[in-house]
């Protein structure tokens, strides 16, 4: 129907009637999606919360989810696209992708630029230590209060300010240069344990029987916060239709094992796995 035809009837109407036309045939952004068959969504190529395998696969925690979810609202087709993290807001702002599935953190200066889907994920701190943990470390605190144990930390990582915010000494810190250096550390005995995302002491404990994350863990409580991230899936401000069924079909989603088993794969804990249905989006907009 012609622009025209639906601005003439729309003149023999009163005032308040008149704003009904617009609104009868405005094509919400979920109507296009799946008229058009497939949706671009951006994903960041980091392990495990979104990448291409080496076969071109969407793998991850975000992908993952999204695929199911996208598929139960009626969009079947995905094409996905690749961008350096810093480039997701701004990508999906500019319409290159209609939506990213790279488990961002969901904080309040990104929620003034995209609107975020509930929250899909949550992962906070890990520590690697010797397997059978030797020391029975589990959280930062049992270092803090043995001053012979020593902790790794890569140089520069955020895990260093979380120390000095507990009250760690730089007498019990032993800076490493990268990831790959923590088993050997561990492993040796060089350090008691090894300080990194959760996500990132999981990974590393499935490469070596030297070593295990500590579990249980308590994460740390920096500033009477703690420290802890919650990944969602980022849409524009304008696409409100195609946010509120995926927000609608990822409740759902959350509430099965199939959700979990996606989360606990990817190597969250059950804590964790928890923690992402405890909070809501406006909670963590709001800091």
């Amino acid at each position: 129907m012609s622009f025209g035809i639906k601005r003439r009837h729309a003149l023999g109407l009163t005032a308040a009637a008149f704003a009904l036309p617009s609104a009868a045939f405005a094509e919400t952004t979920l109507t296009k999606l799946r008229k058009r068959g497939f949706i671009r969504v951006a994903v960041a190529n980091e392990v495990p919360y979104g990448y291409m395998d080496a076969d071109g696969h969407a793998k991850g925690i975000g992908p993952d989810v999204a695929k199911h979810v996208l598929t139960s609202i009626g969009i079947k087709h995905i094409e996905w696209v690749v961008m350096p993290f810093g480039e997701l807001i701004p990508g999906l702002r500019a319409r290159r992708v209609d939506m990213v599935a790279a488990e961002q953190n969901i904080l309040p200066a990104r929620c003034q630029v995209v609107d975020f889907s509930v929250p899909d994920s949550s992962y906070g701190e890990g520590l690697l230590v010797k397997a059978g943990n030797p020391h029975n470390i589990h959280s930062y605190m049992d270092i803090k209060n043995n001053p012979k144990l020593k902790l790794a930390i890569v140089s520069g990582a955020d895990e260093l300010a979380i120390a000095h915010g507990l009250g760690i000494p730089d007498s019990q810190i032993v800076s490493i240069d990268a990831n790959a250096d923590a088993l050997s550390s561990v492993s040796s005995g060089r350090v008691a344990a090894y300080g990194a995302t959760e996500l990132t002491v999981a990974r590393l404990a499935k490469h070596s029987q030297a070593v295990e994350a500590a579990t249980p863990f308590t994460q740390p409580i920096v500033n009477g916060k703690s420290v802890r991230s919650y990944g969602g899936f980022s849409f524009r401000k304008d696409e409100t239709s195609l946010r509120e069924a995926f927000d609608k079909s990822l409740t759902a989603f959350k509430a099965t094992d199939g959700w979990a088993k996606i989360l606990r794969d990817a190597g969250l804990s059950d804590a964790s796995i928890k923690a992402a249905q405890q909070k809501t989006t406006p909670e963590l907009c709001a800091g």
